[in-house]
């Protein structure tokens, strides 16, 4: 079986997620993490972590 490729994709590329998709995916993630520690270490990964004030 061949090794699965990457695709590299630049900064460029990448689109900002709409604001009600990102509060989705925060519910979501919040929904299945076990605690908040993880909840904050999830939303960071992602990208979808809240705003700085």
């Amino acid at each position: 079986m061949p090794p699965k490729t990457t695709q590299d994709i630049s900064d460029d590329d990448l689109v900002p997620l709409a604001d009600e998709t990102a509060r989705q995916a925060q519910r979501v993630v919040a929904a299945y993490a076990t605690d908040a520690e993880e909840c904050r270490t999830l939303l960071a990964m992602l990208g979808i972590g809240p705003k700085e004030a």
